[in-house]
């Protein structure tokens, strides 16, 4: 992988501030039914905690400065490998003047009262790319908080104004005298002040570390082998834990015998669970080997036993018949079909699995009055509430230790805690005596386990008029919705209509007058949920890819037919033009047998516009030879950060449209680890160039949006090369004429 350059350009026109946490509170509905409360993000502001603790200063909940000139940030967020933690660091260190090579970060106990997520009220959680947004202004006053009585503590011991002290790297100077104190000797006296109400932040052409390339907070523990991920985790008497779970989604146990799993040496136990069996060992080997003797008898009443292609043949009825409407704008209908031309087109988009490289895990120490839990914790509340119950304790006795995740991308965070439930359910079968146990899943496990990226299928008619102007524009989505029953669907599904199905589309920023956006949704036993960018990792897909179409319908350059139909929307016609000047669109032809393609896509207030240049061979195989991006994320905190997060979903939305799919035969999934479920590979990986976007807007997310746009800038820069378009994902060397 590499990227020839990450750039913060200059010249892009910044248009008037806008919301930056669309959805703030969308997910309430989490908090009715777990019993926390819901605040908005106006509501919430950071609570402090205890100032005094011997040689520390901790003026609030997110900063601990020790008399060592130690500075701690404590991170609210789960490190996934995103660099949350490098993020949050920044912001505070930015308003505290903090030295960066004395900054450390550990992760915040689950505390939703000091702790919360404000994009979800008075929830512990990290996803929707929300860590920078939610935490921006509350880490600034932070960090700014701790500056100002960092220095009427150097004022006092000096007996000077206070107004005449600055701050640097850590310490308090005072210019007239040049007289200079560390931060971690003014702890004792700084931890005896009241902490200020309000505070002047910095204006941001004073920032040296936000906007910089500093290195990140993780990089040495993960380069040297001491950061410590779950599956590190390992403690004097431990037993190892694996479950059976159904080979066919919505089955339950109906008997088994563990007369052969007890007798394989190491095994500690063999016990029923809610979502299973468990076989407990010593070891990770003495479980696993445990499983594989365990016999099973499953009940599959209830069970999925269709296969994909029967499940994508009743999305193709069903796309047919009429769906709720998402979004409706004039006539579409009546204009398509007076249209001077109409198009049409179909998508289908399989199951996705998130495959993260560390397979999910827990750790849990349980008795009779208290739960103690190691893991990579993405949902903290939610999972502190559902290990709770199935403990049998209150929440408040229930702790969780964050440690780093390897991935997720969104597969640690469910409403059900599934892994957290697994661990906790096998604990208590044991006992709950104290005896701590690792839950581990294998690969396998993964690719089996469900929490899939919903299979969709898309059909769009489109109408333009004489003049090649698109007047009319028609989508139909059928899948299943990933917030239908769960505590979320009180809020984000209003009339049928779960938001995270439509986003991309019934929200497409593109200025056409006659627009109507429908939603069906199955049902189906197989579980589903949010995947990286979530509704527009097919959404976009089908949005660009049809634009295209619609492009070259009009006899118009894709490019600029997009750009036309993007006035009202500056800051997506920005990125639109950066990507497409920075590529050479319309300067640097490309010989036979190349293609380039473009796409542009929001998510999560974040703009992103890519272009794809690609090589087909002969027999249809592609390369993807370049990639360059453009981004809009408002103030860049980390340049490097943004870069490689633009990069890794490059990667990750490149890997989902030429490989990604999870496939069911008689209600079975087919794929068993990578060899099945091929992810992108670093001989695959495109060159990269990033160009950032200059702004002074409050900062939006970098996890997701990079996967929006990828695999239609490469479907329309193969169709470029070949003139065949692409319908059906993943692409695997087939293409559509």
């Amino acid at each position: 992988m590499t990227t020839d350059t990450t750039d913060i350009v200059d010249d892009v026109a910044r248009p008037a501030r806008r919301t930056f946490l669309k959805g703030a509170g969308t997910v309430a509905a989490v908090a009715l039914t777990i019993g926390f409360e819901w605040a908005g993000p106006a509501r919430r502001a950071f609570a402090a905690a205890p100032a005094h603790s011997g040689g520390t200063f901790a003026p609030n909940a997110f900063l601990r400065i020790g008399a060592d000139d130690s500075v701690t940030v404590i991170a609210k967020h789960v490190e996934l490998g995103q660099g949350a933690y490098t993020g949050i660091a920044t912001i505070v260190a930015e308003e505290l003047d903090a030295d960066w090579t004395q900054v450390r970060v550990e992760s915040a106990p689950a505390d939703a009262k000091r702790y919360a997520n404000l994009a979800f009220g008075t929830i512990q959680g990290t996803g929707g790319s929300s860590a920078m947004a939610n935490s921006w202004m509350q880490l600034r006053q932070a960090g700014a908080k701790a500056r100002a009585m960092l220095i009427s503590a150097a004022a006092a011991k000096w007996k000077v104004p206070a107004a005449r002290l600055r701050t640097e790297r850590g310490s308090v100077v005072d210019p007239a005298s040049g007289r200079r104190a560390t931060y971690g000797s003014l702890v004792s006296a700084a931890a005896k002040l009241p902490v200020p109400d309000t505070v002047t932040l910095k204006d941001p052409k004073d920032f040296k570390l936000i906007g910089a390339k500093i290195p990140r907070v993780d990089a040495a523990a993960k380069s040297n082998g001491t950061a410590q991920f779950t599956i590190d985790v390992t403690f004097p008497g431990m037993v190892v834990a694996l479950m059976q779970r159904p080979p066919l989604f919505g089955a339950t146990v109906k008997s088994f015998d563990a007369t052969a799993a007890k007798a394989v040496p190491g095994v500690v136990d063999v016990v029923q669970v809610p979502r299973g069996v468990a076989v407990v060992g010593k070891s990770f080997w003495a479980a696993k080997q445990g499983r594989d003797a365990l016999k099973v008898e499953w009940d599959d009443t209830n069970a999925e036993k269709r296969s994909s292609a029967d499940i994508m043949a009743s999305y193709r009825q069903l796309v047919d018949q009429p769906g709720n409407p998402a979004r409706v704008a004039g006539d579409a209908s009546q204009a398509i079909q007076g249209a001077a031309k109409k198009i049409s087109a179909t998508y289908e988009f399989p199951y996705l699995a998130h495959a993260p490289m560390e397979p999910l895990d827990a750790v849990v120490k349980l008795t009779a009055d208290s739960c103690e839990i190691w893991a990579g914790d993405q949902f903290q509340t939610v999972d502190q509430a559902n290990a709770a119950r199935t403990a049998g304790l209150p929440p408040e006795k229930v702790s969780i230790h964050t440690l780093y995740a390897g991935g997720s991308f969104g597969r640690r965070a469910n409403t059900e805690s599934d892994y957290i439930v697994e661990a906790v359910s096998i604990a208590k079968a044991l006992g709950a005596n104290g005896t701590p146990v690792k839950l581990q899943w294998t690969r396998e496990d993964d690719i089996h386990g469900g929490r899939y990226r919903p299979m969709y299928f898309h059909k769009l008619e489109a109408g333009l008029d004489a003049n090649g102007q698109l007047i009319g524009w028609h989508h139909h989505i059928v899948g299943q919705s990933i917030l239908g029953g769960t505590p979320f669907a009180a809020v984000m599904v209003k009339d049928g209509i779960d938001s995270t199905s439509v986003e991309g589309a019934a929200n497409i920023a593109y200025a056409i007058p006659n627009v109507n956006v429908e939603l069906t949704t199955t049902q189906s036993a197989v579980p589903v949920l949010w995947w990286r960018v979530v509704g527009s990792s097919h959404t976009a897909f089908a949005v660009e890819a049809f634009m295209d179409e619609a492009a070259h319908a009009a006899g118009q350059d894709p490019y600029t037919f997009r750009r036309n139909l993007l006035e009202h929307e500056p800051r997506m016609k920005a990125v639109l033009d950066l990507a497409a000047q920075r590529a050479g669109w319309s300067s640097t032809p490309l010989p036979a047998g190349k293609g380039r393609g473009i796409a542009v896509a929001e998510a999560f207030n974040t703009y992103v516009a890519q272009v794809a240049e690609v090589t087909v061979d002969k027999d249809g195989k592609v390369k993807v030879d370049r990639v360059v991006c453009a981004v809009d994320c408002g103030t860049p905190i980390n340049p490097d950060i943004i870069a490689a997060q633009m990069e890794g979903g490059i990667g990750f939305g490149l890997g989902a449209m030429l490989y990604g799919a999870i496939t069911l035969k008689d209600g079975r999934v087919e794929q068993n680890n990578f060899d099945g479920y091929q992810v992108l590979r670093m001989d695959a990986m495109p060159k990269v160039e990033v160009v950032i976007v200059p702004s002074g807007e409050a900062p939006t997310g970098v996890g997701e949006p990079g996967v929006a746009p990828v695999g239609p800038a490469v479907a329309n820069a193969i169709f470029a090369a070949t003139g065949k378009r692409i319908h059906a994902l993943p692409y695997v060397g087939k293409s559509e004429a």
